[in-house]
């Protein structure tokens, strides 16, 4: 039974997930749906744990959860505006890879195996730092370069 103070206790089912190896810890799963089966709540966890990756993402490098607005309006406008910039940065730095080098940080004692998110940012902001883009002032007028 899941518990909540406030309301009826519900129902739930378990999954217990054991490594046949022994290499990782056993898991446990739940779901209120007595009826799922026990590989379609496996299947939503890893559904929901994209998304909770996503979240986190957003949440570390665009600060979700301290937003400061004035009003609810402009509190359910930032979320969803922060997901497409979320989304964008994803989706360019997908785009340019194969067309620019990207090489990851890297110190004297820490090799990076895979990009995150803060490294596609940090590309994605360069690449627009030197596109065209950002080379013409606000008249559209061509700096000299």
């Amino acid at each position: 039974m899941w518990y909540h103070t406030g309301f009826p206790p519900v129902p739930i089912r378990w999954v217990l997930v054991r490594d046949p190896l022994d290499k990782l810890e056993p898991q446990a799963f739940l779901c209120t749906n007595l009826e799922a089966s026990s590989a379609h709540i496996l299947l939503w966890f890893r559904q929901r744990w994209q998304v909770e990756v996503t979240f986190q993402e957003v949440r570390a490098h665009f600060g979700v959860e301290t937003q400061q607005q004035w009003s609810d309006v402009a509190i359910r406008r930032t979320t969803p505006t922060l997901l497409a910039l979320f989304s964008l940065v994803v989706l360019l730095s997908q785009r340019l890879h194969p067309q620019f080098t990207f090489s990851l940080p890297h110190t004297a004692w820490y090799m990076k195996q895979h990009l995150t998110f803060a490294d596609a940012l940090a590309f994605v902001r360069r690449y627009l730092w030197a596109s065209r883009l950002f080379s013409e002032d606000l008249r559209g007028e061509a700096r000299p370069s």
